[in-house]
């Protein structure tokens, strides 16, 4: 059986980092859960914090480097993303959204992702809605509905009776990813479209 192909995008600033760590995190569960059902799954990780130059000068040149348009193709052949950003001033990250606005407008369509985030207080845990999973509806990808925030207080807490733990949330919106690729199968390599000449078409219609 083919395996999926699963790519994890952390947008972490710091060795260790949160971010990372919260993207691992939803990364082993998805392949956890995937597993289970007998199937198997080749995780990828891009690491923003080391294609930041490379953005750069693919803003002002036009002309990404070799490791950003190998990220970039790992992204567009991807089965499904875990796409992590901090949150800064109430959004996701300027390098998160450089490197969206690095891949092309279509290759995300209909290619199931999972967000999340973190941030130092709870406050930011809107950000997920109001800003990064319209990004990805912008791309017209199949974002699971559990989006996962992560504060400085929510490693190692089990949550209230409001609130699920950061654990729960994990393993909640892993599933999600996973029954979204369970359901789907993995990416076939695309095959040449056949193109009819028009002459041909014209000589149907008229039958």
């Amino acid at each position: 059986m083919t395996a999926f192909k699963l790519v994890v995008v952390s947008a972490g600033l710091s060795k260790p980092s949160s971010t990372r760590l919260l993207a691992d995190r939803l990364a082993e569960s998805t392949v956890r859960q995937l597993g289970a059902t007998g199937r198997t799954v080749e995780v990828a990780v891009v690491e923003l914090r080391d294609l930041a130059t490379e953005m750069a000068n693919n803003f002002v040149t036009g002309f990404p480097g070799a490791a950003l348009r190998e990220a970039v193709r790992a992204v567009t052949e991807a089965d499904a993303l875990i796409a992590v950003t901090p949150i800064f001033t109430a959004s996701y990250s300027g390098l998160f959204k450089s490197f969206f606005d690095a891949i092309d407008h279509d290759a995300l369509t209909g290619k199931p992702v999972l967000i999340a985030a973190t941030g130092g207080t709870p406050r930011h845990s809107l950000a997920l809605e109001h800003a990064v999973r319209p990004l990805f509806a912008y791309l017209r990808a199949v974002v699971v509905p559990t989006a996962v925030y992560a504060a400085t207080d929510d490693w190692g807490a089990a949550g209230d009776r409001h609130t699920d733990g950061l654990p729960h949330r994990i393993d909640r919106a892993a599933g999600e990813l996973a029954g979204l690729l369970a359901g789907r199968g993995p990416e076939a390599p695309g095959l040449p479209e056949q193109v009819v000449p028009f002459a041909e078409q014209l000589a149907a219609l008229r039958v």
